[in-house]
C-alpha cells in the first residue's frame, strides 16, 4: 500500500534535494577554485612579463592597489638587480562597446609606456577586438610614448591616437584605460607608492 503524499513528506523531499544539490555545487566550487585562481594568476604574470623590461623580482607579490578619481588599479613594481625598472598597472575602463576593457600597461620610471597587454574585453569580433595586438597593430602606437606629451585620445577627439576603423568606441575605451593607468601611476609615484 502506497503512502499518502502530504505536505510534510513533500517538504522533506524538497529539503533533501536542495541539500544534495548544494553539496554537489559546493564540492564542484572547491575542486575548481584553485585551478581557476592559478590560471588567472598565470594570465596576470604573463601580462606583467609582456609589458615590462626584464626584471628579477616578483611584481605580483609586491603589488598594491591604488585609487585615483574613484577608480582602483593594481600596480606591480618591477626591479632588476635592485634597481627600479618600471611598473605594470592593471586597469579597467567601463567605456568599451561590449563591456569593460581590462588592460595591463607597462610604464618606465619616467612614465613612458613600454608596452600594453589586453587581459580581457568583450569587444565586437573583427572590429573592436583589434585592440588585441595579435589581431592588429593598434596597441603598438602607444609604445615609447609618454602621456605627458602624447594625448591619449583619438584624433577624432583632438588627440594623437589613430583609432581602429569602424571601432571608435573601442579605441576610446583603450585610450581611457591607458589614461586611468597613467594617472594612477603618476599619482602613486608622486605619493611614494612606486619603488624607486
Amino acid at each position: 500500500m502506497a503512502k499518502e503524499s502530504n505536505f510534510k513528506n513533500m517538504l522533506l523531499t524538497l529539503l533533501l534535494i536542495c541539500f544534495g544539490g548544494s553539496a554537489v555545487m559546493g564540492g564542484a566550487y572547491l575542486l575548481t577554485f584553485e585551478p581557476i585562481a592559478a590560471a588567472q594568476q598565470a594570465k596576470v604574470n604573463n601580462a606583467i612579463a609582456q609589458v615590462l623590461p626584464s626584471f628579477d623580482n616578483r611584481p605580483a607579490e609586491e603589488s598594491y592597489e591604488w585609487e585615483v578619481s574613484g577608480k582602483k588599479v593594481t600596480i606591480y613594481p618591477a626591479t632588476a638587480e635592485g634597481q627600479y625598472v618600471g611598473s605594470a598597472v592593471e586597469a579597467v575602463s567601463s567605456k568599451g562597446f561590449g563591456g569593460p576593457v581590462k588592460v595591463m600597461v607597462g610604464f618606465l620610471p619616467d612614465g613612458t609606456i613600454f608596452r600594453t597587454a589586453i587581459i580581457s574585453h568583450s569587444e565586437t569580433p573583427g572590429l573592436g577586438d583589434k585592440l588585441d595586438p595579435r589581431k592588429s597593430s593598434f596597441s603598438t602606437q602607444f609604445e615609447g610614448k609618454n602621456p605627458a606629451t602624447f594625448s591619449l585620445s583619438v584624433r577624432k577627439d583632438g588627440g594623437d591616437v589613430d583609432a581602429i576603423t569602424a571601432a571608435t568606441i573601442s579605441s576610446r575605451a583603450f585610450c581611457d584605460v591607458l589614461d586611468i593607468a597613467y594617472t594612477a601611476f603618476m599619482d602613486a609615484k608622486e605619493k611614494g607608492g612606486n619603488h624607486e
